[in-house]
């Protein structure tokens, strides 16, 4: 099925137009990505590992993050990739917006999901990701630093790395 998304100007003023993914985009338009990181009780977060068959970046760990569809709200789309990603099922109130990056194309709304939750709630996506893990901060750290996290993961996560230590400490 087809994939619109809004379309957005450098001040992520909205542009009143869609763009068919898959296409390129044209110059100083942006669409708007949700990225989000699950806590668990013990205060690890959740990743997971991109299927041999992906185009980009195959078997490197990523947290939850897609693009936010025609319409929906970012909040609307980082509980529906949630969702459909990995089975778990949050409210609003249990989301923490923390804040926007900027890329090339896109604006990544970058959220934070505390919740209690055992290992067999986890559903993968097929298609999507093979396996998952609870990491630490410093795990992810490390999983940085050996490359074995895809690169807009690794992206955010630098730029979010303080937030990420705010939080969890």
């Amino acid at each position: 099925m087809a994939e619109y998304w809004d379309l957005y100007d450098t001040n992520r003023k909205p542009l009143g137009r869609t763009h068919l993914r898959g296409l390129p985009l044209e110059k100083e338009t942006y669409h708007v990505v949700v990225s989000v990181w699950t806590v668990n009780q013990e205060n690890k977060l959740l990743v997971t590992l991109r299927s041999a068959e992906k185009d980009l970046y195959p078997n490197l760990w990523e947290n939850t993050s897609g693009s936010v569809i025609s319409g929906e709200t970012s909040r609307d789309a980082a509980l529906r990739e949630l969702k459909e990603e990995t089975g778990i099922e949050a409210s609003e109130e249990e989301m923490r917006f923390l804040g926007t990056a900027r890329k090339a194309s896109s604006f990544v709304d970058i959220y934070l999901v505390k919740k209690n939750l055992e290992s067999d709630a986890i559903t993968l996506q097929e298609g999507e990701t093979t396996a998952f893990r609870w990491v630490s901060l410093e795990q992810l750290e490390k999983m940085n630093q050996e490359g074995r996290l895809a690169f807009p993961v690794a992206f955010r996560f630098e730029q979010f790395r303080s937030v990420f230590k705010e939080f969890l400490d």
